[in-house]
């Protein structure tokens, strides 16, 4: 199992939702805004985000919503940018939660 610190973990849902609860680590790029910062230069997304911009090689990048179905847009999106080997995680926080609560 990955660590979430191994990681680039993006949570697409909006800036509220992210601020009701998200996977710890997790850098929120609302799903409508996500092309626009994959877009940006290395040092825009760093300035934005404050975080390293993902590389298109990289095979670490997770997208993670509530439930999985806009973190699937996201993956789509990722993808459509040349971002091929990018993941989601299908069960998102929903799931994170229930399994974090079992501990």
């Amino acid at each position: 199992m990955l660590c979430v610190r191994d990681i680039q973990l993006f949570d697409v849902k909006s800036p509220d939702e992210h601020q009701a609860g998200h996977i710890p680590g997790a850098v929120n790029i609302p799903l409508g805004n996500l092309e626009e910062s994959l877009k940006l230069s290395l040092e825009g997304f760093k300035d934005k985000f404050k975080v390293k911009a993902p590389g298109k090689d990289d095979d670490n990048i997770v997208f993670h919503c509530r439930s999985g179905k806009r973190s699937a847009k996201a993956l789509d999106i990722s993808r459509q940018l040349g971002f091929s080997r990018a993941r989601h995680y299908e069960g998102g926080y929903t799931e994170w939660v229930e399994k974090n609560e079992e501990k």
